[in-house]
């Protein structure tokens, strides 16, 4: 392409050629100033906005915020709402869970309110009213009691379990016998704060309170596994009475049996001491199934 420029008198003129290099760079260079004209327009138009406290510009920007809020609202109290149905539907498991609880509780010859901390299992029921969807706050407070609820069912069914393993004629080889003569607990079962490190840990057995010297004797039936000196446990004894159930008292005295001796419920083994890991004289007894910590209570309840 040729472009003529000619002077105003007509004497002058001067030829220009122009590639099609030249007009595709010319082109680039109108599009850059464009976009960059277009950024420039937007940025202070945003600008002015947040900036701005003109009515309008500020309700549709609160406009925005509040529809953004209300559909988070929506979807947390979707979720919630969700999880509560479910819930619902444990909640539903637990009372067939506790109706169950009570029958083998008859088969293993016990009495339902003889159920260590039995829940009642009524019935519910009643015309269907609309109400208020519950609260994040309501739900915690739901689930939180299920779990509690749970943690008690499960405490059943091993008491239940063990009953039913060793027969009603066999109750001599359940840890139900109190160790000592007083049964004022010093420490229970669970979660507590370590009385030497002012920490939150778990304590697997119970602690009974007794003096220096007081007996201890086997709660149930069974073979002496473990009599010896622990850094932790003091003088302590281990005594398995079958099917993986095992007790423990520990900060003894004194042992009046050794590893290997058979010993019967009631049995005098050794005395209470403060050995071990212990801030005074006191028996922390554990019961243990398969290893794994039970809480002890639950099977003196049985007695």
């Amino acid at each position: 392409m040729q472009i003529i420029l000619v002077s105003n008198d007509f004497r002058d003129k001067r030829t220009l050629h122009v590639g099609w290099k030249q007009i595709a760079l010319a082109a680039i260079v109108f599009l850059l100033l464009l976009a960059a004209t277009a950024t420039l327009a937007n940025y202070l138009s945003l600008k002015y906005a947040a900036t701005s406290n003109h009515p309008l510009v500020r309700s549709i920007l609160l406009a925005d915020q509040h529809a953004e809020a209300k559909q988070r609202r929506e979807q947390l109290q979707a979720n919630i709402d969700n999880l509560a149905i479910k819930l619902g539907e444990v909640q539903a498991h637990m009372v067939r869970l506790d109706g169950l609880a009570e029958k083998l509780a008859k088969v293993a010859g016990l009495k339902p309110q003889e159920l260590p901390s039995a829940p009642s299992s009524s019935g519910r029921g009643g015309p269907e009213v609309r109400g208020s969807p519950l609260s994040l706050s309501e739900f915690e407070s739901a689930l939180n009691s299920l779990v509690a609820k749970v943690d008690i069912a499960g405490d059943q069914m091993m008491v239940l379990e063990a009953l039913l393993v060793e027969g009603s004629a066999q109750r001599k080889f359940l840890p139900t016998l109190p160790p000592v003569e007083n049964v004022s607990f010093t420490s229970n079962y669970g979660y507590r704060i370590d009385p030497f490190t002012g920490h939150q840990s778990f304590h697997e057995g119970i602690d009974f309170a007794a003096e220096t010297g007081a007996p201890i004797v086997a709660s149930a039936s069974g073979k002496v596994i473990s009599a010896e000196l622990h850094p932790a446990y003091g003088k302590v004894i281990d005594i398995d009475h079958g099917n993986g159930l095992v007790t423990r008292y520990a900060h003894a005295s004194e042992l009046l049996v050794k590893e290997g001796d058979l010993v019967v419920r009631g049995q005098k083994i050794a005395r209470v001491g403060s050995t071990g890991r212990s801030t005074g004289p006191h028996l922390h007894f554990e019961v243990r199934l398969n290893g794994a910590p039970q809480n002890p209570a639950r099977f003196l309840a049985a007695n």
